[in-house]
């Protein structure tokens, strides 16, 4: 520990880090187990994706939908209310291969743990155009899921070669009237499954060689500009929505060398359960998830760490308590 350090003096049950459906829902599920959670929901980021996302109307129970910064917000007071302890910071530095977990915030306060939920989440990888952000909600999107509802009747753009851009197009054309497919290349990496299938639907059509150098619009996404990768020759397309389908990063920058990942950088854990390879962490959410990445699979997935970090606790407890041998749940990963 360095000379600016200090620690906290409480050992805690449990330390969630990230907020978000997963956070959130990890945090009042332990809240109201009476384990008296401590959530780190960034500086940044918090509440999420969703806080970037203007109606939400596939999560359950919402029958004339939610805005998503509202749908944080009373996911976080819900928490709150059965005692969550909430701190709108980053954590910056972990250790987390001691029984008692160490994480440093951005003040340099050393927090300790008795275990750990990560639910630090992915974000969308992004064009890096101007606007993008701007017209983020508002025409411009990462997801079709989410979105595709509103794009009923009319023409958008998905950007992306793979498999989740073809999904997504093909997601789209139940809504929109056509969907053009902008890759920048002059084939796609998408399996072939895929690629057949989009090939075959009358509603899509392809813009190869092809980026998208701006975009255009006031209050809504109302065109692109396209230029050609091989020529750079632009021309304009008109469209309303705008899908980005590049791919997604997952924030797992922090556990890096000591949590396993995948190889495309997600935690990795012993599903169906949420442990990961060090006793006393789990894993929750979109830094898990690079399947599904829904508002409602998160939050499924965080109460699974609650409940998880909960049975922990009391196996370490009889352990502890000499009432028992080493039980399975506190095995990590095999």
């Amino acid at each position: 520990m360095t000379a600016n350090q200090d620690t906290a003096a409480e050992v805690r049950e449990v330390v969630i880090i990230g907020s978000g459906p997963a956070g959130y829902t990890a945090a009042l599920y332990t809240a109201r187990a009476q384990l008296k959670p401590l959530l780190f929901g960034s500086s940044i980021f918090v509440g999420g994706s969703l806080t970037t996302t203007t109606e939400v109307e596939n999560f359950p129970g919402f029958p004339n939908g939610i805005d998503g910064p509202d749908l944080m917000t009373d996911m976080r007071a819900q928490a709150e209310k059965f005692g969550a302890e909430m701190i709108d910071d980053d954590i910056i530095e972990v250790d987390l291969t001691g029984d008692i977990k160490l994480l440093t915030d951005s003040e340099g306060t050393v927090h300790r743990a008795k275990t750990v939920i990560v639910a630090t989440g992915s974000g969308y990888r992004k064009l890096g155009i101007p606007r993008e952000d701007e017209l983020s909600g508002r025409g411009v999107s990462w997801c079709a899921t989410c979105d595709g509802f509103f794009f009923r009747g009319k023409d958008v753009v998905v950007v992306g070669g793979g498999d989740t851009a073809l999904e997504e197009a093909t997601f789209l054309t139940r809504f929109a009237n056509s969907v053009t497919i902008v890759h920048r290349r002059d084939s796609l990496r998408a399996s072939k499954a895929m690629q057949n299938r989009a090939f075959a639907d009358e509603k899509i059509t392809f813009a190869w060689n092809s980026e998208v150098a701006a975009i255009h619009g006031d209050q809504l996404v109302s065109g692109v500009t396209l230029r050609d990768t091989v020529t750079g020759e632009e021309r304009e397309l008109a469209a309303s929505g705008l899908f980005i389908a590049i791919g997604h990063d997952p924030r797992t920058e922090l556990f890096t060398g000591q949590l396993d990942l995948d190889d495309e950088g997600y935690l990795k854990v012993a599903s169906p359960s949420t442990r990961t390879n060090i006793a006393g962490v789990f894993g929750a959410g979109d830094v898990v998830d690079h399947t599904y990445r829904q508002a409602i699979t998160a939050a499924g997935s965080g109460c699974q760490a609650a409940l998880d970090a909960e049975r922990y606790l009391a196996a370490l407890a009889d352990t502890v308590a000499g009432l028992g041998e080493d039980s399975p749940r506190l095995a990590p990963v095999a």
